[in-house]
């Protein structure tokens, strides 16, 4: 009796489901969130396709290291330009600003200590307290809520913590209008000390620029298929560029004005990026993802977008070509100049007279014609970080669906383009060099792509 019980509660369960005016037919299930491919801005839609992948033309270099093959890649957005330092900034900030208030946040707290609690909070907080941790709504939490605060918020400790910073309070920055003594503390606290300041001008201290970041490692997980924790990692990168590349890159050479101005001076706002490691720029890809998806969440009803990350060597080629298959650069080819003598890209031409070309080191990042897809400077002003890991038997190692060899263990990873700084060589399409993941250079930047989700197919 007890079993034909439990079987009629689950008929009944089971008819109370689908009598929500599907007639009983198999009707799907529909996300209540809203999506639809929006294009990125700033980014360019590169449409699907496939391509000869390689030199198809003589190889001066002998490096033997790019056979020709045909590679089919997916549709993809990808950056028009280089990330800038305006756009590399907008990082930077972000992480400065996360760990100004998260020191503020526990100084306000230490400070509250015994002090008069009705004083320190809501609308009677002054000074540092108006920088204390968002404040929840105890009363009126719903049962999730109330758990999520006493089981993950309120845990943590340190730059680590999960309680709810107070994005709400403008930072002040002029020492003039600090408003309390544990303000200036903190703000004590970020700055290079006073003894190593010149002209006793203190600045941010850069080392403490740390973002912190999780992953899922999608590929060890799905060829082991051991428990999920087990392929969770975190990465803290330091995320300043390293502005001394000018200097290092180039013995016997003064080059001091680029290490002092470029990364900070407001008339390189809208030139590519410098000084900056794949690792950087591959937690940069974390940081814009985070920041898209939580306005995403903050409408509630918009679906989460796909991650930013950094193109594989097929993609960037593929995008480079323009969809001039066989062309030798960008543009197709065969000559670096126009029909009328003009140059097409900032490298260095003329057997080293960088000036030629109408720029001695980089150039604006929307600077010189765009190729076929929409996209600026594919073949020099700096050379760009790709996800693929160096191997000069890669392309054969490699999917012709797709392909990307990405080995963790391999350092090498690939930069294509060329710079302002390299012979016309590394300006061809096919042309491969590579540098070490965690260098610097003053001639490497890199730009983001996303996955366009879906096949948009019009027949």
């Amino acid at each position: 009796m007890k079993k034909i019980t439990v079987l009629a509660l689950l008929a009944s369960i089971i008819y109370s489901c689908g009598s929500s005016g599907d007639r009983g037919e198999l009707v799907g299930v529909k996300s209540k969130r809203k999506w639809f491919a929006e294009k990125p801005y700033g980014m360019a839609k590169i449409p699907g396709g496939s391509f000869t992948m390689g030199k198809q033309d003589e190889d001066p270099m002998g490096a033997m290291n790019a056979p020709t093959k045909t590679v089919t890649v997916q549709p993809f957005y990808m950056d028009e330009t280089e990330i800038t330092n305006s756009e590399y900034k907008a990082f930077v900030h972000w992480v400065r600003d996360s760990i100004t208030r998260t020191k503020l946040a526990y100084q306000a707290e230490f400070a509250s200590l015994g002090g008069d609690e009705a004083a320190n909070s809501g609308k009677n907080a002054q000074g540092i307290q108006l920088y204390a941790f968002a404040s929840k709504d105890t009363v009126n939490e719903t049962p999730y809520e109330k758990y999520m605060r006493e089981n993950y918020y309120e845990l943590g400790e340190g730059l680590d913590s999960l309680k709810p910073l107070n994005w709400e309070e403008e930072l002040i920055w002029d020492s003039q209008e600090y408003p309390d003594a544990d303000y200036v503390e903190v703000m004590d606290s970020l700055y290079i000390k006073k003894d190593e300041a010149l002209n006793g001008i203190r600045t941010f201290n850069t080392k403490l620029l740390n973002y912190r970041y999780y992953w899922f490692d999608n590929e060890a997980a799905a060829r082991t298929g051991k428990n999920r924790k087990d392929f969770l990692r975190d990465e803290v990168i330091n995320i300043y560029p390293d502005t001394t590349v000018w200097i290092k890159d180039f013995n016997y050479s003064y080059n001091d004005p680029m290490h002092q101005e470029y990364f900070g001076h407001k008339a390189y706002e809208n030139y590519p990026v410098v000084g900056v490691t794949w690792n950087q720029a591959k937690a940069f890809c974390h940081w814009r993802t985070q920041t898209k998806n939580n306005f995403q969440r903050s409408r509630q009803k918009l679906g989460l977008v796909p991650a930013f990350r950094l193109p594989t060597e097929a993609e960037w080629e593929y995008a480079a070509r323009g969809g001039l298959d066989y062309g030798k650069y960008p543009w197709g080819g065969p000559s670096t100049t126009s029909d009328r003598g003009c140059f097409l890209a900032n490298f260095k031409p003329v057997r080293g007279d960088y000036a030629a070309d109408g720029a001695l080191y980089t150039v604006e990042a929307m600077s010189y014609n765009p190729n076929e897809y929409g996209l600026f400077n594919m073949a020099g002003n700096v050379s760009e970080w790709t996800n693929t890991a160096y191997n000069q038997m890669s392309y054969y190692m490699g999917s012709t669906m797709n392909p990307n060899v990405e080995i963790k263990e391999n350092r090498r990873k690939i930069i294509r383009g060329g710079s302002w700084k390299d012979v016309a060589y590394f300006l061809e399409v096919s042309s491969r060099d590579w540098e070490y993941a965690d260098t610097a250079r003053s001639y490497i930047g890199f730009r983001t792509v996303q996955d366009y989700l879906g096949t948009n197919k019009s027949n």
